[in-house]
C-alpha cells in the first residue's frame, strides 16, 4: 500500500481544489480533489503534508487538522492509505501546479464537480465537523462498489 496525504485548504467558505488534468497516467485524471501526495522515505504524515502542499500550491500551512484515514482501493491501481487533513491558515502566494489547475471552489458547489463518489462521503463528514474517522472506499473503474465508515 502506498502512503499519501490529502488536504482541503479552506478560505472564505471555499476549498482549494485541484483539477487533475495534466498527467496522462493518473488514477485521478479529470477529477477534482484536494492537494497532497506520496510520502518520501522516513517522512511523518505531517512532513509529507507540508512538503506536498508547498510543492503543489506554493503555500505554507500554518494551521491544519488531521481528520481521518482513507483506504482507497481502485481496480488496476496500487491501493493507498490516505492521511486526510483540513487547513484553515496558510501564508504565501498560490503558484501554478504541475498536476492540474488549482481553483478556490465554494464548498457548497464541490459536489457539482466531477469528484469520486467516495469523496462525497468524507467531504460531508468534513463539513459536519465529524470526529476522526476511517473510511474504506473500493472502486471498479469510476464506480464505488464498497464503502465502510468507522467513526471514533
Amino acid at each position: 500500500m502506498k502512503l499519501t496525504t490529502l488536504c482541503y485548504i479552506e478560505k472564505d467558505n471555499c476549498y482549494l481544489m485541484l483539477h487533475r488534468i495534466k498527467k496522462e497516467h493518473d488514477v485521478n485524471r479529470n477529477k477534482w480533489i484536494g492537494v497532497g501526495g506520496k510520502f518520501e522515505p522516513d517522512e511523518t504524515p505531517e512532513e509529507c503534508l507540508l512538503r506536498e502542499v508547498k510543492e503543489e500550491t506554493g503555500l505554507t500551512l500554518l494551521k491544519y487538522r488531521f481528520r481521518g484515514i482513507l483506504t482507497f482501493i481502485a481496480e488496476g491501481w496500487e491501493s493507498e492509505y490516505i492521511h486526510l487533513y483540513t487547513a484553515t491558515e496558510f501564508k504565501g502566494t498560490l503558484a501554478e501546479c504541475a498536476e492540474g489547475n488549482l481553483e478556490w471552489v465554494p464548498i457548497d458547489q464541490i459536489e457539482t464537480l466531477p469528484i469520486w463518489d467516495g469523496d462525497r462521503i468524507f467531504l460531508r463528514l468534513l463539513m459536519e465537523d465529524a470526529g476522526f474517522f476511517s473510511l474504506k472506499l473500493q472502486y471498479e473503474g469510476d464506480t464505488l462498489i464498497q464503502s465502510k465508515l468507522v467513526q471514533f
